[in-house]
């Protein structure tokens, strides 16, 4: 019993000192007359401005050429000679290789010389027939022979020329597949050949967007291999049967490259332009913040964040349209908003 009376008493003292304490920190604090400060968050700002802002549809696709063709030996023999390599351009109807022709040769030479036999034979027979020295069917035979056989010269030279490699159209050689020396069949593939002037890039496009776009709207063209202002296109044409499988529609963007930078088979980020708007308020897209189905934007007045809801339209990589909630010269926060809540009070490091 007397131990517990002792703990007693040593509780009641230490409960005593603590309260003495407390109310003098209490005494002190009303004393100063200090209130703690607010905290002041940090942040970075810019100014809305009134200006144009395009609507357009984003996209990927490949870049490929609009004309390609694979180009073919049209008659058998040994390759000769290859006038061109790879990457190199070439205009329609340039020689790409030449096949061994002395045969081919020597079988138009055998051919030209029996149509010049049965030419002047078939001469000597008009005469003859118009003074009726010989008959209708002498006449007709020798017709045929001469007929025949100058059909026969016309494919030796044919043949002669097809020994001849050309290109049937103008653009890049993008794959040699023959070397000196090697024997090739008719129709066998011997070159690939891409032209670069336009090329294309397919977009599958969902059919909900599909009324937004038409043949002619301008698309600009984006590509990791290149650093500079993007490339311009349009939209060529676009597919009229909607793909049941995906639901989406085929459309073909043409573009023309002077400089002959875009290559085939390069990746490419496309937006296609559908809609401009022209003198309407802007702001940065960083400054949106998008919750509960709602925009807002922090105004910031004489060094206060102040939540604003706001309606926008049109949107880009960069911009936003602003159509209610704010007016041309309002100071909007667009780093550092994730710390803030209304009325906070704030420091500009930059705008």
């Amino acid at each position: 019993m007397r131990r517990r009376y002792l703990l007693l008493i040593v509780f009641a003292t230490l409960a005593l000192v603590a309260g003495a304490l407390g109310c003098g920190r209490k005494g002190s604090s009303k004393a100063n007359g200090k209130k703690d400060d607010k905290v002041v968050v940090p942040v970075e700002v810019a100014a809305v401005t009134k200006g144009t802002i395009a609507a357009y549809f984003t996209g990927t696709a490949t870049i490929g050429a609009e004309q390609e063709t694979g180009v073919v030996a049209k008659v058998g023999g040994v390759v000769k000679e290859i006038m061109v390599e790879e990457g190199q351009y070439v205009k329609e109807g340039d020689v790409l290789a030449k096949l061994d022709d002395e045969k081919i040769a020597v079988q138009l030479a055998q051919a030209k010389a029996a149509l010049e036999k049965l030419k002047t034979s078939y001469e000597r027979n008009v005469d003859l027939h118009k003074q009726s020295l010989i008959s209708t069917e002498m006449f007709q035979q020798s017709k045929y022979d001469y007929e025949s056989q100058k059909a026969n010269y016309d494919l030796a030279e044919l043949e002669f020329r097809y020994a001849t490699i050309r290109t049937p159209i103008g653009g890049v050689v993008a794959e040699r597949l023959i070397k000196v020396g090697n024997m090739v069949l008719a129709n066998q593939a011997v070159f690939r050949v891409a032209g670069l002037d336009p090329l294309i890039a397919v977009l599958h496009v969902p059919e909900r967007q599909l009324g937004k776009l038409r043949t002619g709207l301008p698309a600009q063209l984006t590509v990791d291999a290149s650093s500079t202002e993007p490339f311009t296109g349009h939209i060529e044409r676009i597919s009229p049967v909607i793909d049941p499988a995906t639901g989406t529609v085929k459309v073909t963007v043409e573009v023309r490259d002077p400089s002959r930078r875009l290559k085939p088979g390069m990746f490419a980020r496309i937006n296609i332009i559908y809609d401009v708007h022209d003198n309407v308020l802007t702001a940065p897209k960083d400054a949106i913040i998008s919750e509960d189905r709602e925009n807002a934007v922090f105004v910031v007045r004489d060094s206060v964040a102040y939540r604003q809801i706001v309606t926008t339209g049109y949107v880009n990589t960069t911009a936003i349209e602003v159509l209610t909630g704010l007016k041309p010269g309002d100071t909007i926060v667009t780093t550092g908003k994730a710390s803030l809540k209304d009325s906070a009070r704030v420091q500009i490091v930059k705008r």
